[in-house]
């Protein structure tokens, strides 16, 4: 999948491991935004971030040229992170430098553990889908 997209859901910061380098956006299901389900992002190996608290949808895609060229002089970027800087937001500043991104969804209440709770077995004990971008 090229492209992770959910407009009009929801998406906080979860979390972020400093030990581990790992971010976790996640949508709960919620009557404001007529959801249904739970949408976890997970970004590993972050090296660099620059994010809101929440986002009103996203748009996680790989940075354009135009738009690595931007980052790359406002941030330092070394050239190399170009295949690994992630966009959040379709017009936003909001990015990620990391390895790629992966999602999963599934029908979860909330206070469910997260979907990304590695200390479980995969695959999950419940329906869910899942895959990457990039």
């Amino acid at each position: 999948m090229p492209d992770f997209v959910r407009e009009g859901r929801l998406f906080r910061v979860v979390s972020f491991a400093t030990s581990h380098r790992v971010l976790l956006l996640r949508s709960d299901a919620t009557a404001v935004d007529g959801t249904d389900t739970r949408v976890e992002v997970c970004f590993g190996h972050v090296e660099l971030m620059l994010l809101k608290p929440i986002y009103k949808g996203v748009h996680i895609r790989r940075a354009s040229q135009e738009e690595f060229a931007m980052l790359k002089e406002r941030h330092d970027l070394a050239a190399d992170d170009a295949a690994f800087t992630w966009m959040i937001e379709p017009d936003g500043d909001s990015f990620v430098v990391s390895g790629d991104p992966s999602w999963r969804e599934a029908n979860r209440e909330f206070d469910d553990p997260s979907l990304f709770d590695f200390g479980r077995p995969w695959p999950l004990a419940f329906p869910v889908e899942y895959g990457s971008v990039g």
